[in-house]
Order: structure tokens, then C-alpha cells, then sequence
């Protein structure tokens, strides 16, 4: 027996209460008796004040027994007292139910995760009514979806609303969060029932399992080919190279054909092909610079359809127009030549336009209007300058980039000396990007307001000793992508699963321009290692990684199925049971407890109450009379 609101030692302090309470007003109430008499008027004052001492005694005893009993049948009814078990057999079960992708492949009845609800319905119907229930929807993650509950109703709907997820399964953290759960929860733990075809990733170990575990295995189709990732990635300005990975997920060999097409149009097919639990890689080079989309099937017809089409968004590889003003073109034809990505228009300096059409626009050594686009100005004269001149050197030397910044990275070249530089005096918001003993001779303005970005150099780079310096190409390409940083990001597309990604990334990547979005803008965290990126995809979407120039891009819906088969212990118990037995069940006691206190009170009243007293208080009032008239007639 086990009591449910009050321990014993509450129990106890409150009976002793009450009694001590009920005893010192019987005790007050019987120590001292009111005397009713006739008159006063033969009754003569005491000369000396008499001190009568009487022993308190209790009247009536039997009426105090009756009042304490009741109220300790009262006190006893609301411990509320259980006879039997101390949860009356009721015992805490975890129902984890596989949410992998395979649950979505098909059967003859359905899906796998149709049979795997019937399943796990017919085994919350032989639980006991008293014995609770918890669901846990497992795939790359234990969710729990509902508490320990015994309410068959929201047992039922949790169950019937589950769906398969994209991620594979990892068992091995579902056991342990259901034991884990049971231990921290649970007063006396139940089953861990697994429901699902065991269908697990690499790593997954079959002896880390709880002692009280229940699998009721569910029949899946084991003949599956689809793909695994498929990647896009720009080898030059106008080509894309496309990598397809697919997989056989069983035992037989499978020959199926692979088609790939862009924008409708076929770009290659191949017959595969793939050996059982292997995989093949496959590639694909077409030619374009238009926006559209890469489609990649497999042509055949299996359980599982879902993971035999994926399809990227390749993104269009735009070209900097930019217009060169110079007398003498020449010397600038080779630097904006040299990438694919920059389309140059030459036009003599007389032809300018502050207004022309362009993206970005070079005005070499004359005079000019301050342009309306992104400007590179070389060697302008001083009247008309951007940026103010402070002076012009002769054999000024190089000492100094800054590095840190866009326009300098990669520039290293020191003690490169040209014939003359200007020199100029940079303002508030200014970068100074390269600086002789003299000042700054290369200075860029950034964007303010109505006016776009500019870049000054005090000097023509291939017109001096710097053409002769690799640091000049790579000065131009700093420049234009600065003006334009979407003409040479580089971008990278892959089609793949959900889970962790790792990612490489240029080993000059910044740490600090890393960042990993997901749609909607929402940050990922992430860890970096040398020039790998890391972070976890839980959920099916599309997620960026931007490390400077670089741009990759993860769609990631193809369904991540377990490669493997989960063999359970020989310990595990297996199947749906017939009936799981029920312990002793719980006998409340305390409406008979309440009953019969409720009758002690009532009786104690019926022979002790008041009426019975003023009877009694009649009748010693009555004798009392008689006795005062015996005394006066004598």
C-alpha cells in the first residue's frame, strides 16, 4: 500500500494536531458546570472565597473517540491511500518509429511507411490501459513527438501523422536517447520498441543496444539505383563541367541508362552499368554562358523513384563591358584581354562620354568630366583629377600594398621603380592601395551616393617597368572585380543529400569572409579546418557557402538512404505481441475511507450532539430545582 498525497510522517503530524486540538476543548468545555436555580434570595455570599479544586476529566469519552476517529478516517482519505503496486503495474514504453527516406519506397500496398503505422498501431493496442506511451520519429535525428502518455487518442494521431523524412537513419542515437529518456522519466521503464526495416548509414554498431528492446521489422524493397550528387562546376569562362555520382543499393547488378540535358536540350547519355553496393561517377562538359537547368535521369523503374532525378539551376556567367577612352589603346589591349569575363570597347579620347553605356569605363591620361559608371582613371592631370594631387615624383619606387584589402590581395611586389608618379593626398574614406616613399600612388574611392566607384593610379602600369611584373594583370583583375564582384565569383553547384557537408574552399579564403546561408537568409553555423568548411543540413532545401569569390551552392533534396542492414541482437525480443500482461492493479481506498469518516461524525452528532445535550441540561437543571426546595421546606 503507498500513499499519493501525504507521506506517512505528514499523516501522523496532522492527526496529532487535530487530536491535541478536539481534547483541549472537551477538557474546557467539561471543567466547569453551569448551575440553574430557582432564586437567589436564600442563597448568602460566602464570607471567604472557598478554593474548590476538582480534577479535569473528559465526560464524555466516547464522543471524543468517536470525533477523532472520524477525523482520522478524513485524514486518511485525502493521503488517498493505494492498496497494490506503487504505480499499479503501469509501466513507460518508447515507440521509435523509422522516418527515414526509405520509408517512402513503394510496395504493393502502399509505402513502407504505411506498414510501419499499421505495425505500430497494432502494438499500442496491446499495451495495457494504465501503461504509457512515448513516440520518437527517428532519421538523422531522434524527435520525440509526443510525452509518456496513455491517452490512446493522441498516441493514435501522433502516429497516423508521421512521414517519412530525406535523411537516413541513425539508430544508434535513437536507442540511446530512448534509454536515456526511460532512465531520467520513467519510474519503471517499459520497452524500446524499434518499427522500421533497418535500413541504417555506415558506423551503425548492432551490439550497443538496450536489453529491453522490441523490433518489429518492417519488409522494404532491398533493389534500388539513384542518385547520390550531382555537381556543376565553371572550368573556364563558357564551360561547365557536370560530375553525376549514382549508386546500387542492392544485391543484384543493374544496367540502367543515364540522361543529362540542359535547357531540354541532351547534353549526354550513357548506359551504365552498376555493381551491387557500389558507385559510379560520371562526367559531362557543355558549352554556355545563359542561365537554365541541368536535369540528370536515371531510366529505370524501380521502389524507389524519388532519388532517380535531380535537377540544378545553373546560374548565367555575365561579362564586364567596359569602355577604354586612350589615344594609345594598345598598351591596355593585352591586361583586358587576358579574361574571358571582360568585354573591352576602345574609343578615342575625344569620343568620351561621361554617360556611355558600360559597366565600367577607362579614361587614360586626359581630362575629363567625372563619369557616370565605375571609373579607372590613369594618370589624370592634376586639374582634373578625382582624387586631389599633392605632387609628381620622378623614379618613385613601390614599397608598400595593402594587402588586407580586395584591391591588393595578392600584390607583393616591392622596390619596383617607375619613371614618374603622381602622388596623391587621399581623403576621408579613401583606400590607399599601393604607396611609394613619396604617398599613395594607387587610391580608390568607394561608392558614395550618386557617385560610383572610382580607382586613380599615378602611374600607366604598362607603360613602366611594371609591365614587366605579374603584379600588373593581377592589378587590373583586383580593380575590375572590385567594381563588379559578380563577373568573377566563382561558382560551384551540387545537388545532394541532407546531413553534414564538407566543403573546400581556396586556401587563401579569409575565415572571417566565410558564411554558410540557408534559404530565407538564415545563418548556418559552421567549422573551418585548413581550407575545409563543415556544417550539418537537417533539413531538405537549398544552402549557400560564400568564402570570398567563391560561391557554392547545395541544393540538397535527393533522399540520403542507408547504405546498410541493421542486424538486431539475438537478445531483442521481435514482433508484435499478443498481449503485453498487465501488473496488479491498483485499489483506491479512499472513498471508503471518506465514507466512513463521514458516518463516525455523523453518529458521534446523532448521540452527542446538541440536542441530546440540552436533554441532559434539562434534566440536571429539573433535580437540581427539586433539591433547592427539599433544602427550603426543611
Amino acid at each position: 500500500m503507498s500513499l499519493l498525497n501525504l507521506s506517512l510522517p505528514e499523516l501522523l503530524a496532522l492527526f496529532g494536531t487535530i487530536s491535541a486540538a478536539l481534547v483541549t476543548l472537551y477538557l474546557l468545555d467539561r471543567s466547569r458546570r453551569k448551575q440553574v436555580v430557582a432564586t437567589l434570595r436564600f442563597w448568602r455570599t460566602a464570607q471567604t472565597a472557598e478554593s474548590l479544586k476538582q480534577k479535569r476529566r473528559i465526560q464524555q469519552p466516547w464522543s471524543l473517540l468517536l470525533q477523532l476517529l472520524g477525523v482520522a478516517l478524513l485524514l486518511a482519505a485525502i493521503a488517498q491511500p493505494r492498496w497494490g503496486d506503487r504505480l499499479g503495474g503501469a509501466r513507460d514504453h518508447v515507440l521509435i518509429l523509422d522516418t527515414s527516406a526509405w520509408m517512402g519506397a513503394r510496395t504493393s500496398r502502399g509505402t513502407v511507411m504505411d506498414d510501419a503505422r499499421l505495425a505500430a498501431l497494432a502494438y499500442m493496442k496491446r499495451l495495457p490501459a494504465a501503461d504509457r506511451l512515448m513516440i520518437v520519429r527517428a532519421d538523422a535525428l531522434a524527435t520525440p513527438a509526443t510525452p509518456f502518455d496513455d491517452n490512446r487518442t493522441t498516441l493514435e494521431r501522433a502516429i497516423r501523422e508521421t512521414t517519412p523524412a530525406a535523411a537516413a537513419l541513425n539508430l544508434a542515437q535513437a536507442l540511446e536517447f530512448a534509454g536515456r529518456i526511460q532512465k531520467l522519466n520513467s519510474e519503471r521503464p517499459g520497452e524500446i520498441v524499434y518499427v522500421g526495416p533497418g535500413r541504417v548509414g555506415p558506423g551503425e554498431e548492432s551490439d550497443q543496444t538496450p536489453a529491453n528492446l522490441r523490433v518489429i521489422p518492417i519488409a522494404a524493397p532491398a533493389e534500388n539505383c539513384g542518385f547520390r550528387k550531382l555537381g556543376l562546376r565553371r572550368a573556364d569562362a563558357e564551360t561547365w563541367q557536370v560530375f553525376v555520382s549514382t549508386r546500387n543499393y542492392g544485391q543484384q547488378p543493374h544496367t540502367v541508362q543515364l540522361a543529362v540535358q540542359f535547357g531540354g536540350a541532351p547534353i549526354g547519355e550513357r548506359t551504365l552499368v552498376l555493381k551491387p553496393a557500389s558507385e559510379q561517377e560520371q562526367q559531362f562538359s557543355f558549352r554556355t554562358r545563359a542561365a537554365g537547368w541541368l536535369e540528370a535521369r536515371i531510366l529505370t523503374n524501380d521502389a524507389f523513384p524519388e532519388d532517380d532525378r535531380a535537377v540544378l539551376e545553373a546560374p548565367a556567367q555575365p561579362a564586364l563591358n567596359v569602355a577604354v577612352y586612350s589615344d594609345a589603346p594598345d598598351a591596355l589591349r593585352a591586361i583586358l584581354g587576358a579574361s574571358p569575363n571582360v568585354r573591352a570597347h576602345y574609343w578615342p579620347a575625344s569620343a568620351y562620354d561621361p554617360k556611355v553605356k558600360a559597366d565600367a569605363v577607362v579614361i587614360d591620361r586626359f581630362a575629363a568630366a567625372p563619369s557616370l559608371v565605375p571609373a579607372i582613371w590613369i594618370e589624370p592631370p592634376a586639374a582634373r583629377s578625382p582624387v586631389p594631387v599633392r605632387s609628381v615624383v620622378n623614379k618613385a619606387k613601390l614599397t608598400e600594398w595593402t594587402s588586407t584589402h580586395d584591391l591588393g590581395e595578392g600584390l607583393r611586389t616591392r622596390d619596383v621603380e617607375v619613371e614618374t608618379a603622381t602622388v596623391f593626398a587621399p581623403e576621408t574614406g579613401d583606400i590607399t592601395v599601393a604607396s611609394s616613399a613619396a604617398g599613395p600612388v594607387i587610391v580608390a574611392r568607394p561608392e558614395s551616393g550618386s557617385r560610383p566607384k572610382q580607382v586613380v593610379l599615378g602611374f600607366h602600369p604598362a607603360l613602366s617597368a611594371m609591365k614587366y611584373e605579374l603584379a600588373t594583370p593581377l592589378l587590373f583583375a583586383n580593380i575590375l572585380r572590385w567594381l563588379d564582384p559578380g563577373v568573377f565569383r566563382q561558382w560551384e553547384l551540387n545537388a545532394g543529400v541532407v546531413g553534414a557537408v564538407e566543403a573546400k574552399v581556396s586556401p587563401s579564403a579569409d575565415p572571417k569572409r566565410v558564411t554558410v546561408m540557408a534559404d530565407g537568409g538564415r545563418a548556418i553555423p559552421y567549422t573551418m579546418q585548413g581550407d575545409h568548411v563543415r556544417f550539418f543540413a537537417g533539413a531538405p532545401g537549398a544552402y549557400r557557402l560564400h568564402a570570398g569569390d567563391q560561391e557554392i551552392v547545395y541544393s540538397l533534396t535527393l533522399p540520403d538512404l542507408g547504405e546498410n542492414n541493421w542486424t538486431a541482437p539475438a537478445r531483442a525480443i521481435r514482433g508484435i505481441p499478443r498481449a503485453l500482461g498487465a501488473g496488479r492493479r491498483m485499489v483506491e481506498l479512499w472513498p471508503w475511507l471518506a465514507l466512513a469518516g463521514v458516518a463516525a461524525l455523523v453518529a458521534e452528532w446523532i448521540l452527542y450532539g446538541r440536542n441530546r445535550r440540552e436533554s441532559r441540561t434539562w434534566k440536571r437543571t429539573a433535580t437540581a430545582r427539586t433539591r433547592v426546595i427539599q433544602r427550603k421546606a426543611s
